[in-house]
C-alpha cells in the first residue's frame, strides 16, 4: 500500500511441479453435488483451455480426491450456488490449493456431460427455474464410471507459418475433442487423432529436453526404444540416455553446424519430437525453429514431459491392440450395470 496508495499491488506465486484439477459442481442453493473431476495432463501453469485432461483422475490418491470434493461442496455452500460452478485446484505434494472459483458454467461442462452421460446444463437450467437437485440427480455423475475420457485441445498452429507452439498461461486453442476408452493411454491416443495429431507407431524420435527433465526423460525414451523406435538426441540429452543403456544417434544443434536436427526434420527423417524448454529457453532460436518446422511438416511435437509420458502410453496401447470402438450408449450401459 505504501508503494501504490489506493491501488493494491498483486503478488503472484508460481507452484512448481503442481498438478492442476478442474471441478464442475451443481447445486440448488441448499444441496450440492460434484459433477466431474478432471486431472490435467500438463502441469499447472499452462492455461486450462489448452491442457489435455482426464476424467476421472488417474494419478491422484483417493484421499486427495475426497478432499477436493469436500472443498468444492464447502465453496458451493458458501456461495449458495444455484446452477453450475467451476473450481480450479492445484495439488503440490499433499497440499491442495484453490486457484479460482467461478460461479457459472465453464467450457468443461459439455465434456463432463458427454463423459458421464449426465446433461449438467439441462439440469442446471431446471434448478434455476425452481427445481430441486434431489429430484433431478440421485447420485454423483462420476459414480460407477468404468471408462476413461480424455479432453484434448485443438490448436491453430498449422494456420500460422513460423509461430512457436510452446504452451503457457495464455489460451491459444480454438476447439476441443475427446477420446473415450477403457484405459488412459488408448483414450489419449483417440483424442490425439481427433485433434489431427496422429502419434506414430514406429520410426525415429528426436528428444531434446531441459535439465530438469533429463532424469525422467530416460524412462520415456527407454519405453520408446523397447517398442522399436530409433532415438535421436542432442549432446546433453544423448549422454543421459546412453548412461541408461539406450542406443542413441547424436545430432547437432542448429548453431553447431550441418547436418543438424533442423535438416533432419525438414527432410522428413523424424516421426516424433519431444522438446521441452524452461522459461529462459522458451524463445531460443533453435527450439522455436524446430517446433515451428515440426508443425508445418505435420510431425507431432510434444513440449511437456507429462505430455510425453501420456503419449508414449497411448502409442503402447495401440501397439498392444488395446484400441476398440464403442458407442456412447455402450459405455453408459456398462456404468449402469455396475
Amino acid at each position: 500500500m505504501d508503494v501504490s496508495p489506493g491501488h493494491p499491488v498483486l503478488i503472484d506465486k508460481f507452484l512448481q511441479n503442481a498438478i492442476e484439477i478442474d471441478v464442475d459442481a451443481i447445486g440448488d442453493g441448499e444441496s450440492f453435488m460434484v459433477g466431474g473431476i478432471m486431472e490435467h495432463i500438463e502441469e499447472a501453469g499452462i492455461h486450462s483451455g489448452d491442457s489435455a485432461c482426464v476424467l476421472p483422475p488417474h494419478t491422484i490418491p483417493e484421499y486427495l480426491v475426497k478432499e477436493i470434493k469436500n472443498q468444492t461442496i464447502a465453496l458451493a455452500g458458501a456461495l449458495k450456488i444455484k446452477g453450475l460452478m467451476n473450481v480450479q485446484f492445484a495439488i503440490q505434494g499433499s497440499d491442495v490449493y484453490v486457484l479460482e472459483v467461478n460461479p457459472r458454467a465453464s467450457r468443461t461442462v459439455p465434456f463432463v456431460s458427454k463423459a458421464t452421460g449426465v446433461p449438467l446444463a439441462k439440469i442446471a437450467a431446471k434448478i434455476m427455474a425452481g427445481k430441486k437437485l434431489k429430484d433431478l440427480l440421485t447420485r454423483e455423475p462420476m459414480e460407477g464410471l468404468r471408462h476413461i475420457s480424455v479432453k484434448e485441445s485443438v490448436l491453430p498452429f498449422t494456420r500460422f507459418s513460423g509461430v512457436d507452439i510452446l504452451l503457457g498461461p495464455e489460451m491459444l486453442s480454438t476447439g476441443e475433442v475427446m477420446g473415450i476408452s477403457d484405459s488412459v493411454g488408448s483414450a489419449f491416443f483417440k483424442a490425439q487423432e481427433g485433434a489431427l495429431q496422429k502419434l506414430p507407431l514406429k520410426g525415429r524420435v528426436f528428444i531434446s529436453v531441459h535439465d530438469a527433465d533429463k532424469r525422467n526423460i530416460a524412462f520415456v525414451a527407454k519405453k520408446l526404444y523397447d517398442m522399436g523406435f530409433s532415438i535421436v538426441a542432442t549432446g546433453g540429452t544423448a549422454k543421459i540416455l546412453c548412461n541408461n543403456n539406450i542406443k542413441v544417434e547424436v545430432v547437432k544443434k542448429m548453431h553447431e553446424g550441418k547436418p543438424n536436427v533442423y535438416d533432419m526434420i525438414s527432410s522428413g527423417e523424424i516421426d516424433l519430437i519431444i522438446n521441452t524448454s524452461t522459461a529462459r529457453q522458451d524463445h531460443s532460436e533453435d527450439a522455436a525453429a524446430i517446433r515451428s518446422k515440426a508443425v508445418m511438416k505435420g510431425i507431432p511435437c510434444i513440449t511437456t514431459l507429462s505430455g510425453a509420458q501420456t503419449s508414449v502410453n497411448g502409442i503402447e496401447s495401440v501397439i498392444n491392440k488395446e484400441i476398440s470402438v464403442k458407442s456412447l450408449q455402450e459405455y453408459y450401459s456398462e456404468r449402469s450395470a455396475g
